[in-house]
C-alpha cells in the first residue's frame, strides 16, 4: 500500500510581513501589523477606487481638510 504524504495546514499570510496570520489578529500575524495597516489607511496610502463620470461636476471639497 502506498503512504500518502502528510499535508501540513497553511494559514494564509499576513499581508503586510507575509508571516502566518495568528486568530486573534486575524488577518494580521500581530498587532504591530494590525496597526500599521490602519496607518496606512488613516494616511490615505489605500483608497477603494471609484468610477467618475466625467460629464459630472467636481466633487465639493472637503470642509475638514
Amino acid at each position: 500500500m502506498m503512504e500518502l504524504p502528510i499535508r501540513r495546514e497553511r494559514r494564509p499570510a499576513c499581508p503586510i510581513c507575509r508571516r502566518p496570520e495568528v486568530e486573534e489578529f486575524r488577518p494580521f500575524c500581530s498587532q504591530r501589523c494590525a496597526d500599521v495597516d490602519l496607518g496606512r489607511w488613516l494616511n490615505e496610502r489605500y483608497a477603494i477606487p471609484e468610477d467618475l463620470d466625467p460629464d459630472a461636476p467636481p466633487p465639493e471639497p472637503d470642509p475638514e481638510r
